[in-house]
């Protein structure tokens, strides 16, 4: 796994060292999550991740979020 780190008036932004998905809430407008285990095929693990990251890039969006959408999808597509 890749680690970035960012520099910010030149200290370490300790938030980097976490995932996304287990940073403490900053903005009280947060949903509580809870942990979802799903077992799928390396290619499609990979692919998901991929995806989930260049949505992350070019939106700005936070993981949970794009995650949140991607499960919400899937109960609509099927009547849940």
């Amino acid at each position: 796994m890749t680690m970035w780190l960012r520099f910010i008036n030149k200290r370490i932004d300790s938030s980097l060292f976490m995932p996304e998905d287990i940073k403490s809430n900053e903005n009280s407008n947060k949903k509580e999550f809870q942990e979802l285990k799903l077992f799928v095929s390396d290619e499609m693990y990979r692919a998901f991740q991929r995806c989930v990251w260049i949505l992350v890039q070019e939106t700005g969006r936070e993981r949970k979020e794009i995650m949140e959408e991607a499960v919400h999808d899937f109960l609509v597509k099927h009547g849940c």
